[in-house]
């Protein structure tokens, strides 16, 4: 997620964001970046619409920016490549004639800069999409709508269930680095220097469960997935945080650069079709996601626009 609204399962062994990010660090430097014998994807030309789709299918192959996210964006202990994105864009991307993904493995913050910098093609990370970031990338429409949830301690004693009970609470608040959900909180009247900071929702729950944290915020799907194998925290119930004073339902996609309309279109067009079919679902459903959690709604609309 970008500053300052910037965000983050199969059924398989699941290791920290730290992990992931440092076992995939040989991947993302010799298998996403070597093939192509340098750091940098080509430039943009100055076709209308971008040309970078052409070229894509050229190459055979589109490098994908992840930031090491369960159930988002990772590198499984097999060392494969897999996360509701990276899924999505293998269908995607080999509908559109590109038969294979490379992941580009970074830190989340840094997804947009990598993007710009042409580290990678796409952003394939599920990352939120707001007014903030669309004034920088251009978002495909969302593959997921997501609301907010907290991690609490076992029986959620100081009965916290949004962001307003925090702040009446004054309970010590933790979320992750870049979320969205600092903003939230800002929102509702939590000092932002009064935030902990943690790296992902795995640092979160350790958090809470040693006392260090009240409450730590998160997507809902990640917080229910995170608090399964624990015995001294729970997940609070999902909820739409405020913005603006009005319910707001967050929802993910992918991102590519201003310049590249043609691929976001072609991408779009097929996330349509797996839309209509039932088939998208089908997709994200092993890494926890629910019917509730499929949407219809645009780009556009989350721009602000």
């Amino acid at each position: 997620m970008a500053p300052p609204l910037q965000k983050d399962a199969k059924d398989r062994r699941m290791p920290s964001r730290r992990a992931l990010l440092a076992g995939a660090s040989a991947l993302g430097a010799v298998g996403a970046l070597g093939a192509a014998g340098c750091s940098r994807v080509a430039t943009a030309s100055g076709t209308d619409g971008g040309d970078l789709l052409d070229r894509l299918r050229a190459q055979g192959v589109v490098r994908l920016g992840i930031a090491g996210e369960i159930p988002f964006g990772y590198i499984d202990t097999d060392g494969e490549l897999t996360g509701e994105a990276p899924e999505l864009a293998k269908v995607i991307f080999k509908r559109l004639g590109v038969d294979r993904v490379q992941p580009v493995p970074i830190e989340f913050g840094s997804l947009i800069p990598g993007l710009q910098s042409q580290t990678f093609d796409v952003v394939s990370a599920g990352m939120y999409i707001n007014p903030e970031r669309c004034e920088q990338v251009i978002f495909s429409d969302p593959d997921y709508q997501m609301l907010d949830a907290f991690i609490v301690r076992k029986g959620n004693p100081k009965n916290l269930r949004d962001y307003k009970d925090v702040v009446e609470a004054k309970a010590k608040f933790a979320t992750g680095t870049g979320y969205a959900e600092i903003q939230y909180a800002v929102e509702a009247g939590y000092q932002e220097s009064d935030i902990l900071i943690v790296q992902d929702q795995v640092a979160g729950l350790n958090a809470v469960e040693a006392g260090r944290a009240d409450v730590f915020a998160g997507t809902a799907l990640t917080v229910r997935e995170v608090v399964k194998k624990s015995s001294k925290a729970e997940s609070t119930e999902a909820f739409a945080p405020l913005v603006g004073g009005k319910p707001h339902v967050d929802g993910g996609g992918f991102a590519f650069r201003p310049a590249e309309t043609n691929l976001r279109d072609a991408f779009n067009a097929e996330l349509k079709k797996l839309k209509a079919t039932g088939e998208l679902f089908r997709i994200l459903r092993p890494f926890g996601f629910t019917e509730a959690e499929m949407t219809d709604m645009t780009a556009k609309e989350l721009c602000g626009g």
